[in-house]
């Protein structure tokens, strides 16, 4: 078993993590950007500021070299390929998306629509990153 390549883990991670903030900006940035902005004032919270969007692009590049990263320390146990890398996503989603979710979901700090939602898409997206990142990782010589 050789070392994890980590230039590797950080190339596949960053394109994971262009993936991760395309779809976080659709959904909200865009889709549900008043819903957001309505649950921060049903929590008498100012409106998100635009200053706030730098730490959310950076936390999505650091998910998705997590994403690759722990394909490549999976790797040697379930073999190289896409069925691999769909198993690092959904162990990332279940700790990172479902079990925060679950944690959550009794504060009522998100429309539950929303929080129910963002989890799902997470549980597609999180897999489907893994598997465009996987795709660049390839053990060091």
């Amino acid at each position: 078993m050789g070392k994890i390549n980590m230039q590797r883990v950080l190339l596949g991670g960053l394109l994971a993590g262009l993936v991760l903030n395309v779809v976080d900006f659709l959904l909200y940035g865009v889709l549900w950007k008043d819903d957001i902005t309505a649950a921060l004032a049903a929590l008498n919270r100012p409106p998100m500021s635009d200053s706030a969007i730098p730490l959310f692009v950076v936390l999505d590049f650091l998910y998705g070299i997590v994403l690759v990263w722990t394909y490549a320390a999976i790797r040697p146990r379930f073999g190289p390929g896409p069925k691999t890398a769909v198993y690092a996503g959904l162990l990332v989603w279940v700790v990172a998306g479902l079990l925060h979710f679950i944690g959550e979901m009794p504060m009522g700090i998100w429309p539950q629509r929303i929080a129910v939602m963002g989890t799902l898409i997470w549980l597609v997206v999180a897999p489907v990153a893994t598997a465009l990142g996987a795709k660049y990782y390839q053990e060091a010589a």
